[in-house]
């Protein structure tokens, strides 16, 4: 299913991946226009969102109420620095490797496989991360 302003988690802000979908599903629940099951914030340490906070070392309530306060994308990664630890380019394309592969012959990649059966694309062999399952759901 299509969802008007949420962008892939492999379009970059700043560099850096998910952190435009971030600040989107925030504005989105904020709208109330955030379908049921998309995660926010930091409930499960293994959420983007929370993975995506850890590595910038801010916390996610600070920065959601930032978003809502009508903070643009350039805005709150400005704050997310100063606040935060302010990665290196290295840092970042570390990141950006793990999100982009997440599910790719790693630990996860049984999870990958129960979501891809759960909405129907088990047969889809060209799904091997959670950013390609994401957009085939999203498309």
């Amino acid at each position: 299913m299509k969802i008007p302003g949420l962008r892939a988690a492999d379009e970059k802000v700043g560099g850096l991946v998910h952190f435009g979908r971030m600040l989107d599903k925030i504005r989105l629940a904020q709208a109330g226009t955030l379908p049921e099951g998309y995660y926010l914030g930091e409930d499960d340490f293994s959420w983007w969102d929370a993975r995506c906070c850890r590595f910038l070392g801010v916390p996610y309530a600070p920065l959601r109420a930032l978003v809502e306060s009508g903070a643009s994308d350039e805005e709150a990664l400005a704050c997310c620095r100063e606040q935060g630890s302010n990665p290196n380019e290295e840092q970042i394309h570390i990141w950006n490797t793990f999100i982009l592969k997440r599910g790719w012959r790693d630990e996860a990649s049984a999870g990958l496989e129960e979501e891809k059966a759960a909405c129907g694309l088990a047969d889809r062999d060209d799904i091997q991360t959670f950013v390609e399952l994401q957009k085939a759901q999203e498309s």
